[in-house]
């Protein structure tokens, strides 16, 4: 499968994929698709008005339309995701190409099918796959997480992140036995095969990073560390405590509604160990790429929301003895992951991957990848993974020439904090 490309960004913006605005008759397109949906599902006319472009990617095209004319019982207002031309099939960097839309079809009809109350995402009303186009709810003009990380108030911005690892982990919990489920619809969808976006990128970085390191860094990975990084790709298999993931964990894409947080975008939904989802957080957010840090503890409280809500359904989680290990794994295949995608870029030599599930800062790469390598250092110490740990040391102190030592900011939510504080 194609891993999730987060140079190319699904976020609101009113430009065409050449950095243009959108011609009104591309978004009268997509209404008048949706239209004709509609009104073949319905059996009636419905008429949809007052478009509003919510932007989208180079993939898609997001609008927000008003049921000016509704038979039936349809919401005052809908959003309609429209899928542009299916990719070439044609290769890149020996992945093959992949559509997204029926994975985020399929992830959309799976949480639809739950109650009201399990529903961590918007209700699908309508989805068309021959004009590749969905019907959801709209949830409204509320804040995202980036929203509040962006802001003022420190406590609402904990609230929100809190709230979103809760909500993460309750969307898993009620996944937790729907694997063949969400199998069965990409299958109705003509999707014979399919597996998670990270696991090629895990694997290269398996095999391609110690030579990296020292090519470019200069840093020899003992045959211990790297023999306990590639031990942790054992979560990339069928193990039991798989769940749904977005793949695509971030704050621009979990909305904070009057029912709770819910999540956006599942364009490269899929099964995986929840441990790869909660190491995501962790970091946290590497494929959104933003080069801030969060306060002291933070990781930590938001590992602990998230597992009060898998306990439910594997208690042996809440047992530091079973979830540490773990979670170090995990970690350690989004260190690695990351350190294949950023490396390039930090020392400008190389090839950078095409195609990666990491987003590329635009700016402190290296102190960003550096923090990640923090991160891994502190979990492998809780762990006493002394391989780990002393490599993590050598990969941070190496990184210092390139900015590797440079202060990452805080979210501006969180500007107050003092150094001392950093995480």
């Amino acid at each position: 499968m194609t891993p999730l490309t987060a140079d190319d960004p699904s976020v609101p913006s009113p430009l065409d994929r050449s950095g243009q605005p959108r011609p009104d008759h591309e978004i009268d397109r997509t209404v008048a698709l949706a239209e004709d949906l509609l009104t073949r599902r319905s059996g009636a006319r419905v008429r949809l008005a007052d478009a509003e472009d919510l932007g989208g990617s180079t993939r898609s095209r997001v609008v927000r339309v008003r049921v000016a004319e509704n038979p039936f019982s349809l919401p005052r207002t809908l959003v309609v995701k429209h899928y542009l031309a299916a990719p070439e099939a044609a290769p890149i960097a020996g992945h093959e190409r992949v559509d997204p839309f029926p994975y985020e079809a399929a992830s959309c009809q799976l949480f639809t099918a739950l109650p009201a109350e399990d529903r961590a995402t918007p209700t699908l009303y309508a989805n068309d796959p021959e004009q590749r186009l969905l019907v959801l709810e709209d949830l409204g003009r509320c804040s995202s997480v980036a929203d509040k990380l962006d802001g003022d108030d420190p406590k609402a911005a904990e609230r929100a992140l809190l709230g979103a690892a809760r909500a993460l982990g309750s969307l898993q919990a009620v996944t937790a036995a729907r694997e063949g489920d969400f199998g069965a619809l990409l299958r109705r969808s003509g999707v014979r095969h399919w597996r998670d976006p990270l696991a090629d990128d895990a694997r290269s970085a398996l095999a391609e990073l110690p030579d990296l390191l020292a090519h470019l860094l200069r840093v020899e990975a003992a045959p211990a560390a790297v023999a306990q990084a590639r031990s942790a790709a054992g979560l990339l298999g069928g193990t039991h405590y798989r769940a749904f993931s977005p793949s695509e964990v971030s704050p621009e894409n979990c909305l904070l509604t009057g029912a709770g947080a819910r999540f956006l975008d599942f364009e490269w939904g899929c099964f995986r160990d929840v441990a790869l989802t909660a190491a995501s957080v962790r970091l946290p957010f590497p494929g959104w790429g933003r080069p801030a840090v969060l306060p002291t503890g933070m990781a930590e409280a938001m590992t602990a929301a998230w597992q009060s809500e898998v306990a439910g359904v594997w208690p042996e989680l809440a047992d530091l003895a079973v979830s540490g290990p773990r979670h170090l794994a995990a970690t350690t295949l989004w260190v690695w992951v990351c350190t294949r995608s950023l490396l390039p870029v930090v020392v400008d030599r190389g090839t950078v991957p095409e195609q990666v599930v990491v987003g590329r800062p635009p700016e402190h790469a290296a102190a960003v990848l550096a923090s990640y390598w923090r991160r891994l250092r502190t979990d492998a110490e809780r762990q006493r993974v002394e391989a780990t740990a002393e490599l993590a040391d050598a990969v941070v102190a190496a990184l210092e020439p390139y900015g590797g030592d440079e202060p990452l900011p805080f979210f501006p939510a969180f500007a107050r904090c003092t150094r001392g504080q950093e995480a």
